[in-house]
Order: C-alpha cells, then sequence, then structure tokens
C-alpha cells in the first residue's frame, strides 16, 4: 500500500509539472519507469495572426491597430506558461482593398510571424484603404496555409479577424476553414466593425464559435483613448537613453537603427501617451533586436564575436580587440537593464495613476483582443502577473 501510495505521490508531482508543458514525453507505467526525455521543452509562444479589412470604410480600424498596438504588445508581455515568460509572434494580413491581385481573393501577406516589433509597427503604418471584395473564409485559410503554425501544444495560436461585410462572401466557405483551423489547434477569433447585431445576422458570431473563439462587435470609428499621467515625462527622457544603449551592428544595422527611431515618432504621432506605451514595450522581453543589435545578439548561443568583421562593428568599437569589445557590450548591458528596470518601475506607478483616472475604457480593438487572448490563454494554463 505505502508504494502505491509513493507511487500516486510521485505521478501527481509529474503531472503538475507538465501543467503547461503538454510536450514533455514520459512513461508512467510505474514510477521506477517515469522519464522526462524532453526537460526542456521548446520554446513557448503566443502566435497572433491579424487580417485586417483594409477596404475603404475602414479608416478606423487601421488607426486603432495603429495606436493600440503597444497597449496589446505590453498586455501580452506580462503573460507566463508555469515559470516560462513565453515570447510573441505576430503575423500581419490585409483583404478586401481593390489594390491587391483579385485572382488571389484581394489578399496581401504583408508579414509573417515575426518578432521584430519594430517591424510589426512599420508594417502596420503602411497599410492604407481601398474599396473591394472581402473574403473572410479565403483569408482565414490563406494564414493557415502560409504561416508556420507548429505544432507545440502549449503554444497559443490565434487569429484575428476585422472587417464589416457578411462573413459568407468568397468561394471559400469558412465553415471549412474553421475545420482546417481546428486541426491546427489555431483559434478563430472575429471582430465586426458595426452594430452586434448585425454582426451575428451576417455570421461573424458563427465564424468565431466555429474554434470557440471569440465574437466581438467594436465602433472602428471611435478615437483611442490615451490618459496622460505624471510619469510619462521621465518615461520619454528614459526612452531616449535606452535608445544609446544599442550597438547597431552588420549590414542592416544602421538601418533597423534607423527604423527603431522611426517606430518611436510614429508612435508618438498619435500622443505623448502611445509614445510612453511604446517605450514600456521596449523595455520588455518581448523587445528582442539580435539580428542588428551586439547587446541582445551576445545572447544567442550561437553568436559569435570572431565572426564579425572589422567593417561590420559600431565606429565606438572599431580598432578594439575582443575583449575589449566584449566588455564595452556586457557595460551596455548592465546599462540597459538598469533602464529598464526604471522604466517598469515608473510604469507600475502610471498603471495605477490610469486606473484612477479611467472612467471608461473605449478602445475597442484593444479590449477586444487582450480579453480574448486571456480567456482563451487559461486553458493552456497561461496565468497573467
Amino acid at each position: 500500500m505505502k508504494t502505491q501510495f509513493k507511487t500516486l505521490l510521485f505521478s501527481m508531482a509529474v503531472i503538475a509539472f507538465t501543467a503547461c508543458h503538454a510536450n514533455t514525453k514520459k512513461q508512467t507505467a510505474n514510477y521506477a519507469q517515469i522519464e522526462i526525455t524532453d526537460p526542456k521543452p521548446s520554446k513557448q509562444y503566443i502566435k497572433v495572426a491579424l487580417l485586417l479589412d483594409t477596404s475603404n470604410s475602414m479608416d478606423g480600424l487601421i488607426d486603432q491597430a495603429k495606436a493600440q498596438l503597444w497597449d496589446i504588445v505590453n498586455e501580452l508581455s506580462y503573460a507566463k506558461c508555469g515559470t516560462k515568460t513565453p515570447d510573441l509572434q505576430i503575423a500581419l494580413y490585409e483583404y478586401g482593398n481593390d489594390r491587391l491581385n483579385g485572382d488571389e481573393g484581394y489578399i496581401r501577406q504583408v508579414l509573417t510571424f515575426s518578432e521584430d516589433l519594430d517591424d510589426i509597427s512599420k508594417e502596420l503604418f503602411s497599410l492604407t484603404t481601398n474599396g473591394g471584395e472581402e473574403y473572410c473564409g479565403q483569408v482565414i485559410q490563406t494564414s493557415l496555409n502560409q504561416l508556420q503554425w507548429g505544432e507545440n501544444p502549449d503554444d497559443l495560436k490565434l487569429i484575428f479577424i476585422a472587417g464589416n461585410e457578411p462573413f459568407t462572401q468568397g468561394k471559400v466557405n469558412y465553415k471549412d476553414a474553421s475545420a482546417n483551423a481546428n486541426e491546427k489547434d489555431v483559434t478563430i477569433n472575429t471582430i465586426f466593425c458595426g452594430d452586434y447585431k448585425q454582426g451575428i445576422s451576417s455570421s461573424w458570431k458563427n465564424g468565431a464559435s466555429l474554434t470557440n473563439g471569440d465574437y466581438m462587435a467594436i465602433n472602428q470609428n471611435r478615437a483611442t483613448v490615451h490618459i496622460a499621467s505624471p510619469y510619462d515625462d521621465a518615461i520619454l527622457i528614459l526612452n531616449q537613453k535606452l535608445n544609446k544603449t544599442y550597438l547597431a551592428y552588420g549590414n542592416i544595422g544602421k538601418e533597423k537603427s534607423a527604423l527603431q527611431a522611426e517606430q518611436d515618432t510614429n508612435a508618438g504621432i498619435y500622443s505623448k501617451a502611445n509614445a510612453v506605451k511604446r517605450t514600456v514595450s521596449k523595455s520588455s522581453h518581448l523587445y528582442k533586436n539580435d539580428k542588428w543589435d551586439l547587446v541582445d545578439a551576445q545572447d544567442d548561443e550561437a553568436f559569435k564575436y570572431e565572426n564579425l568583421k572589422e567593417s561590420q562593428l559600431p565606429e565606438v568599437l572599431k580598432g578594439k580587440s575582443i575583449a575589449e569589445i566584449k566588455a564595452y557590450v556586457a557595460s551596455k548591458k548592465v546599462e540597459r537593464e538598469a533602464i529598464q528596470k526604471e522604466i517598469q518601475d515608473l510604469n507600475s506607478k502610471r498603471k495605477h495613476y490610469i486606473l484612477e483616472h479611467k472612467k471608461e475604457n473605449a478602445n475597442g480593438l484593444e479590449n477586444a483582443m487582450t480579453k480574448a487572448i486571456k480567456e482563451q490563454a487559461k486553458k493552456k494554463k497561461y496565468t497573467w502577473n
């Protein structure tokens, strides 16, 4: 009896350990044979494919996406899968625009799954609207076919499709696309831009329910609400200091450094508060630039200083030995982490201030997405800090 009891306790411990690691393999014939064959499960991801209607009536929706990107990223930065912090990948599609290829269903993959938040921001700001045919089933199926969704059962895989025409249009039946989504463990969430009941009658709600996703209706023309706080100026000053810790290297270093500055400017176009939200995103683990920044690159096991040519180094490091370069990069890493902590500390005070002064949260796209993500993440045992 004691042996059986020990076996039961041990088995329960293993199950608890793997609650958010479904891909961990084990044998359970008895406790002596239990073996964790993958003690370090592959990295968890929150994968979000954003499918945006860019027909004439959707200018407000695109503006909301641009203005609320950093709010969404910041919410996702607090997600946990057990003791791990999942990374974020976002893909972007536009559909329903006459400028797109009609033979392909007026659909364009703007960006495949990417962790580069600056690229995502850049592509959002590149979107423009024009009249067209809106084929929801086809754009969903296209994203399922083209994107690398992966097979890690711990990944949270979500489609968000937003638009305002009947969900039934086009040659691809949305029910068939939903069946394929279920096979890939992808949840479809629908955001109807207009009246809630009209979205139901035009099958947007059914389009979500077939994969146990959420149906939401928003006013796409409502302006994004940004609440200023007493901490905003200090955070923006820290953003300037943060940018100085980046050491651009390689063939794309200068270009990507310029892109970083450009997206800082784009965020500020909407308001100072929005620029603050982007700064907060840049202080999180989701903002990574290992392809062009030496501070981030040094954390990659595949990165070797010995492989860098003198011409690929930033001016401040040219002519220095590898030991000197490593020491300088290490000092910038310490400096960056200190700045990021300051930003996070100020942001905690900022969030508390906003909660006290927020009368109504009117940010439609942001609310719709973060609410759905959090609810669906519970099924994967994700938690929020």
